[in-house]
C-alpha cells in the first residue's frame, strides 16, 4: 500500500515528449532500452517503486537545462517482463515535482534532485471547479473529437467524474509537447479545465481556417 511518508526527494527521471502524467492518472509504458531497462530494476528494488516522468527540451537530455522544469512522479503498480526483454508497466500518477538538480555519469540514466512543496494539493482531493459547464464542456469537446478523427464513449463522458474526466482528456489527446507541459503545470482543476478547453478551441479554429472556412 502507497505511504506518503516513502515519496522520495531524490529519483530516477525518465525523460520523454509527448508523454503525461498526471496525479491519479494511468500511463502504461512499454519500455526496452538498456538504460531504461536498468533504470526498473534499480527502482523496483526501492521501497517507493517510482520514477519521475518529465518532458526534455531537447534530444539526448543530460542536464537541468535539457529538461522541463515541472514532472511528474509515478509508481510503478503494473509490471510485465515480455520474452523479448523488454517491460511493460503502468505508473500510476502520485505527485508533481519541481527539479532542483540533476545527475549524470554515474548511472546509465538520470537521477534527479526535487521539490513538491508547491504542489501539496495534488495529494489531497481536487477541489471542485465552480466554473464548469459540462454540456457547454461536452459540446466543444464533440467538435474537437470531430476534426480529430476520435472516438469516444459519449454517454459515460456525460456520467463521468468531472476531475478524472477533465485529467484523462489533458493526457489521452493529441496536444503537442509544450501543450501537455502547459496542462501538467495548470495550478488547480479550473486551470486545467480552462487550459484544456483553449487548446481544443485553438485545434479546431487551426483546421477550420487550413479548411478555409473562417474569413
Amino acid at each position: 500500500m502507497f505511504d506518503v511518508e516513502t515519496i522520495p526527494d531524490r529519483l530516477a527521471i525518465f525523460p520523454l515528449t509527448g508523454a503525461l502524467l498526471l496525479p491519479k492518472g494511468a500511463l502504461p509504458l512499454n519500455i526496452f532500452e538498456p538504460r531504461y531497462l536498468a533504470m526498473l530494476d534499480d527502482t523496483l528494488k526501492t521501497d517507493h517503486r517510482m520514477i519521475g516522468m518529465i518532458q526534455p527540451r531537447a534530444e539526448n537530455a543530460a542536464g537541468l537545462e535539457d529538461l522541463h522544469p515541472v514532472g511528474c512522479m509515478g509508481r510503478i503498480t503494473s509490471f510485465n517482463e515480455t520474452p523479448d526483454g523488454r517491460y511493460q508497466i503502468s505508473l500510476t500518477g502520485i505527485t508533481r515535482f519541481r527539479l532542483t538538480g540533476v545527475e549524470s555519469g554515474f548511472h546509465p540514466y538520470l537521477l534527479a534532485d526535487v521539490v513538491r512543496s508547491e504542489f501539496a494539493e495534488d495529494l489531497e482531493k481536487p477541489v471542485p471547479d465552480e466554473g464548469f459547464d459540462r454540456p457547454k464542456f461536452l459540446d466543444l469537446l464533440m467538435r474537437y473529437f470531430e476534426t480529430e478523427n476520435l472516438q469516444s464513449d459519449w454517454e459515460n463522458l456525460r456520467e463521468a467524474d468531472e476531475a478524472l474526466m477533465i485529467d484523462a482528456l489533458s493526457m489521452l489527446c493529441p496536444f503537442e509537447a509544450e501543450e501537455k507541459q502547459l496542462l501538467l503545470e495548470a495550478a488547480d482543476l479550473a486551470a486545467r479545465r480552462s487550459t484544456l478547453q483553449t487548446l481544443m478551441e485553438f485545434a479546431i479554429r487551426k483546421t477550420e481556417e487550413g479548411e478555409g472556412r473562417v474569413q
